[in-house]
């Protein structure tokens, strides 16, 4: 039983004037500015199993003082609690409960004994941590009753110390009013250091993360019922009161939520139905780092996994390959089908369980020869995230994390021997002889944490070894802003924590690659795939693909040879039956001018040896292949002769052909140039410089928009362009 040697009604009259004087102030750090609104609902307490987790959970982590100093003593036994919670709110109320006392510690505990509960009553020294976590919930609640429940569990030590406190309302109330004099502030929440406030006021407005079980679902099923909802897809959801959802720009299988929405997505059957999974983005950063570098048959060992949705998340990453996903250091093997469970509702296939810690795994462990990637993430303070309990349940960490957090950083001392636990798993983890990568990933702001432990791990590694050495590779993931590239000029990948992500630290370490290996083309499209890179292409499919590929080439090309084939033909029995008549017309002016001319040297040639030899199709073709790829703007044709074919003799030059088009002038003279198209079919003809009335009249083809001009010497017609 709890007695006092004093009358707990006593009030002093300085006590009751000094509450009337305090009364129009703040009596809750609930009630700043900084953390909540006028519409916020009234806090009513919590259930009986909650104060007493919250108290053992206190009590192990709480700031211990020198024996001397202090007054209050915690005993070292912890109260009795009910069985662990099923329902893992009541786990996360008890946590943020215990964390919020332990910022306040200092406050309460001066509280409490300014106000004569200690040392004037006799408390037994186990209940202390159950009366400083339910004077935190009591000021709170301005010193309101707690609403109970009637199917409420009741605990005799609660409802002991409730009474207590209740008796004492007057003076605690005093007291509380004191102390915020003291420190010139409105609520306790100010008299909070300020790099605590800071931590809590991004904690409050942190986005959610949430990635897609894209066994179970498609992105796109996603989008599309969240749009049901009444969620409309934005950039950014920062500073965004309403519905609103974005897509993650590192990983685009994660989607970004304001954080009032929780309460409210948690409830939809996305998430009950494990189709969308809440979790830090640095989880997701490391497995998607992991996914890019495996080829299509790899292994991978994860290593402090911490929340095995992160072990799910890296299942459905590779369940499109043949890769095994190991996870050790689960000790304790009744967990397994739990674990089996959970696996096989989020639709995982791929994960083998190790009971051994990851030291005590030998490099050589048969189990493991095809273990390409390692995934390492150690065990590190977390002073990059702003939300330690959800950090802690969610990833299985200690609760020593709240008080690096209550304090604003942590001690130099637990600081080196968390680096020396890192650096130990990382250079094992480089013992491992198949393996050709490791990725370290923490959520620490400490480079004693993070580059100190690479590097020196770099340094220090195994060269007796006769495989090659590892080195630093820079980020395989996308850099989306100016920001990621600059902290990532060193080839780390880091996150500084902020209003919109936590803090991140992320390092890829890879083994010099042996000239003498080769890669095959499926490794590097499973690479290229695993990188966003062939945009859904199917990998397995592609021999068929390339298949048809090869099919529909085949016909395409013998299509365009029958098509070329028939063109040239036409164009050739088009040629011929054109000349023909041209040179009829041709050798009548032809004799006429050699009558007149009678040059001795021409005299014994007949007819037929004039008229032009027939050309074969191809030539043709290649003829006019040549002009058109000549036609271009700025193009100039070096020849526009044909080669005569060997031995023959030809004396006269009386046609050079220019395509395309092909059209012969009309045989009349008096075809008006209206009717010629504008585009024609040229001819020189070579002969003494002879000119008369008779001299070849239908050969004098004038440029567009030319005059003809008359008398004109015999000479060679050289258009470079006679086409324009």
């Amino acid at each position: 039983m709890l007695s006092s040697t004093d009358d707990l009604e006593f009030e002093t009259a300085e006590n009751i004037e000094e509450i009337s004087q305090l009364s129009a102030l703040e009596l809750s750090d609930a009630a700043s500015s900084e953390r909540s609104s006028a519409d916020t609902p009234e806090k009513t307490g919590y259930p009986d199993s909650v104060y007493v987790t919250a108290a053992n959970v206190f009590r192990g982590i709480r700031i211990e003082k020198s024996p001397d100093k202090a007054i209050i003593k915690y005993g070292s036994e912890p109260l009795q609690s009910l069985p662990q919670y099923e329902d893992e709110s009541l786990q996360r109320l008890s946590y943020e409960l215990a964390f919020s006392t332990l910022k306040y510690q200092d406050i309460l505990e001066s509280i409490l004994i300014d106000s004569y509960i200690f040392p004037s009553t006799t408390i037994p020294d186990h209940l202390s941590s159950l009366i400083v976590v339910m004077l935190y919930d009591f000021q709170d609640r301005k010193f309101q009753n707690r609403v109970i429940t009637d199917n409420e569990e009741s605990i005799a030590e609660v409802q002991e110390v409730e009474n207590l406190l209740n008796s004492f309302k007057t003076k605690l109330a005093a007291a509380l009013a004191r102390c915020r004099i003291k420190h010139d502030a409105l609520s306790i929440y100010q008299i909070l250091p300020e790099e605590v406030r800071k931590q809590e006021l991004r904690a409050s407005t942190l986005p959610l993360y949430a990635w897609i079980n894209t066994c179970k679902v498609s992105p796109e099923h996603v989008f599309s019922t969240l749009k049901r909802k009444g969620y409309n897809r934005v950039k950014s959801v920062l500073h965004i009161d309403g519905k609103v959802f974005a897509v993650d720009q590192h990983c685009c299988d994660v989607l970004i939520f304001p954080s009032h929405l929780k309460n409210d997505l948690i409830n939809t059957d996305l998430f009950k139905e494990y189709k969308l999974i809440f979790q830090d983005k640095s989880r997701s950063l490391a497995v998607h780092s992991v996914r890019a570098l495996l080829n299509m048959d790899d292994d991978i060992l994860m290593v402090n996994t911490g929340s095995w949705y992160t072990v799910a998340h890296m299942s459905i990453l590779t369940s499109n390959n043949t890769t095994k996903v190991f996870v050790c250091g689960v000790q304790s093997q009744a967990k397994d089908p739990d674990l089996k469970k959970l696996f096989t509702k989020m639709g995982c296939k791929n994960i083998e369980i190790l009971h051994e810690t990851f030291v005590n795994i030998e490099a050589k462990d048969h189990r493991l020869q095809k273990v390409k990637v390692i995934l390492l993430l150690p065990r590190c303070s977390g002073l990059g995230v702003s939300n330690p309990v959800e950090f802690i349940l969610n990833e299985h960490e200690d609760a020593d994390l709240l008080k690096d957090h209550s304090q604003g950083g942590a001690s130099e001392d637990k600081l080196l021997a968390l680096a020396q636990q890192q650096y130990e798993q990382l250079i094992h983890a480089m013992k491992f002889t198949k393996a050709q990568a490791v990725v370290y990933c923490t959520c620490s702001v400490y480079p004693q944490e993070n580059e100190v432990v690479v590097k020196k791990a770099l340094e220090f590694q195994d060269q007796g070894i006769k495989i090659q050495p590892y080195r630093l590779s820079p980020p395989v993931l996308p850099l989306c802003s100016l920001r990621d590239i600059h902290l990532s000029t060193d080839k780390f990948f880091r996150m500084e924590p902020s209003e919109i992500t936590n803090g991140c630290f992320l390092s890829i370490l890879t083994r010099e690659r042996d000239p003498s290996e080769t890669v095959s083309v499926k490794d590097v499209l499973a690479r290229a795939a695993a990188k966003g890179l062939l945009d859904g292409m199917e990998l397995g499919k592609s021999s068929k693909r390339e298949k048809k590929k090869k099919k529909s080439k085949t016909s395409l090309a013998k299509s365009c040879t029958t098509e070329s084939n028939g063109i040239q033909m036409k164009i050739a029995e088009y040629l011929n039956r054109e000349t023909k008549a041209g040179t009829n017309q041709t050798e009548t002016l032809l004799t006429k001018t050699e009558v007149s001319q009678k040059p001795p040297t021409q005299g014994g040639v007949s007819s037929n040896a004039r008229k032009p030899p027939k050309a074969a199709p191809n030539s043709l073709v290649s003829s006019v292949m040549k002009t058109a790829g000549s036609s271009r703007p700025g193009d100039r044709p070096t020849n526009y002769s044909r080669h005569r074919p060997e031995g023959r003799v030809i004396p006269l030059k009386p046609v050079e052909i220019m395509l395309p088009p092909v059209m012969l002038p009309s045989s009349s003279p008096q075809t008006s140039r209206s009717q010629l198209p504008t585009q024609h079919f040229y001819y020189r003809w070579v002969a003494p410089k002879t000119s008369g009335p008779g001299y070849l009249p239908t050969s004098s083809i004038y440029k567009r928009g030319e005059k003809p001009k008359e008398n004109l010497p015999s000479a060679r017609l050289g258009h470079p362009r006679p086409w324009l």
